[in-house]
């Protein structure tokens, strides 16, 4: 079994302005990947979704892609 991103990259928190990394778990039409798929521990998706959905809401990732 593979193991979560956040636990083998010892980060503690996800912060919501970072970009880059909240991209790679929100899929091409802008929905938050599964944690089957994305490889994450249940807590990490829960604060993965929280910062997804925080920087949704601060215009910095898009709710839908086109």
């Amino acid at each position: 079994m593979l193991q979560c991103y956040f636990c083998s990259q010892n980060l503690k928190n996800i912060d919501h302005k970072d970009i880059e990394i909240l991209k790679k778990f929100v899929s091409s039409q802008g929905k938050i990947i599964d944690p089957r798929y994305s490889n994450t521990c249940a807590k990490h998706q829960r604060i993965l979704a929280q910062a997804i959905k925080r920087a949704r809401f601060l215009a910095l990732l898009p709710f839908v892609r086109r």
